[in-house]
């Protein structure tokens, strides 16, 4: 045992050295020969242990995504021999490698015979391509739900199962994608015969990333996930599924799993549902309080002083997506790697009592969203936690004159 931990240690030890090397610029064809010579004892899992043994050390998550290009190019070649494992149809998982499969077809089928023509198109031509090439980029955007539903529904399971650094370095690169497709998205809006080497350039680009990232889902995640979760945590991750979406199909079948009794381990058991609440202003049953919260004309989370996610509302046109997999998980990692220092200093501002609110507002789509973090405090001053409120205001912003009650 003793000898497999030095080994471990050994293997840890030359990928930090590389992690150094890709740091100084040096490129993926230079250090995958000194990858290569470890890669022979090493397998996907226990490069995930060692990537989480180097983050606890406290090496950026930035820093580990630079690697994923590597150790992806090592193993290709052994974990392409590695056949799938069948799941029912149905399944989450079965769902997850068709999207996948379609993503596929629409980028070997559709998309690269498009970006063919297009290299050969003369001026007059160009333009019908890549406004074919817009739709298909449009239609190629839909990988957002594929991600999504895999950071907000499987990522805090695997969290729950210590499993953390994977999802943080995963979700970098997800963010890359989608990085990479908007800026392909507005080359093409913008299209002239001068940005066509751009254009191709940054298309090429994002297939890469996109084929990569099915690859490490496919031969990497997918089977870890076999082994770690249970039929109850697959049961979470079909309920709360439907409210994301799904990416270019549309599941036919329902998987139904072995166990027909879910345990819900983020409900409570502890309340009577035929009880009353007594509060300070009045009494209500859960039952009402639950029906308030969901037709609230805004969203709200709430997070709790140990910085752990306790509650949500369950409005039916949430803005921002939120499933029931985030109870109990860490503030933090419920949002991308990029932005956690920002949303740790806020946490701690408003706890220390140095901010008692915090606003925000951006433009999402058609909607201008305000979000507001809100410090909760008792009448003691004692800290409970954050709310965070969110609301559509562009309605609000049309309003003018006054329409009283009688009206």
């Amino acid at each position: 045992m003793s000898e497999l931990i030095n080994n471990r240690e050994h293997r840890k030890q030359i990928i930090k050295g590389i992690l150094l090397d890709l740091h100084k610029g040096k490129s993926v064809e230079e250090v995958k020969p000194l990858f290569d010579s470890i890669a022979a004892e090493m397998d996907a899992a226990e490069l995930s242990l060692i990537e989480q043994s180097l983050i606890n050390e406290g090496i950026p998550v930035e820093e580990i995504q630079s690697l994923c290009d590597v150790h992806a190019a090592v193993f290709k070649e052994a974990l392409s021999e590695k056949p799938g494992t069948d799941v029912a149809q149905g399944h989450p998982l079965d769902i997850y490698r068709k999207e996948n499969q379609a993503i596929e077809e629409l980028i070997n089928k559709d998309i690269r015979p498009l970006i063919a023509r297009l290299k050969t198109a003369n001026l007059e031509q160009e333009s019908a391509v890549v406004n074919e090439l817009l739709e298909k980029i449009n239609l190629l955007w839909d990988v957002d739900k594929h991600y999504t539903r895999k950071e907000n529904l499987i990522f805090p399971i695997l969290e729950n199962y210590g499993i953390t650094a994977p999802p943080k370095v995963m979700w970098g690169v997800d963010d890359e994608i989608r990085a990479l497709l908007k800026e392909t998205k507005q080359i093409a809006l913008h299209y002239s015969a001068s940005s066509k080497e751009q254009f191709l350039s940054k298309f090429e680009e994002s297939l890469h990333q996109i084929t990569e990232m099915i690859f490490k889902e496919n031969k990497i995640m997918f089977p870890m996930l076999l082994e770690t979760l249970s039929e109850n945590d697959w049961l979470l991750i079909q309920e709360d599924s439907d409210q994301i979406g799904y990416c270019l199909i549309e599941p036919a079948i329902r998987w139904l799993p072995h166990k027909s009794a879910l345990t819900d381990v983020h409900t409570s058991k502890n309340l009577d549902a035929q009880g009353l609440i007594k509060f300070a202003t009045g009494i209500l049953t859960p039952k009402e309080i639950e029906l308030i919260f969901s037709h609230l004309p805004l969203d709200i989370t709430f997070v709790g002083r140990d910085n752990l996610v306790k509650f949500f509302s369950a409005s039916k046109d949430r803005i921002f997506h939120r499933t029931k997999t985030i109870i109990g998980r860490k503030v933090e990692n419920c949002h991308p790697p990029a932005s956690v220092h920002i949303v740790e200093q806020l946490a701690a501002d408003l706890q220390s009592g140095k901010k008692d609110k915090e606003s925000f507002w951006l433009r999402l789509g058609d909607k201008f969203v305000y979000i507001q973090y809100i410090a909760i405090r008792d009448a003691s001053g004692e800290f409970l936690g954050v709310l965070e409120a969110t609301q559509d205001i562009k309605p609000l912003q049309a309003i003018t004159g006054e329409k009283r009650i009688m009206d």
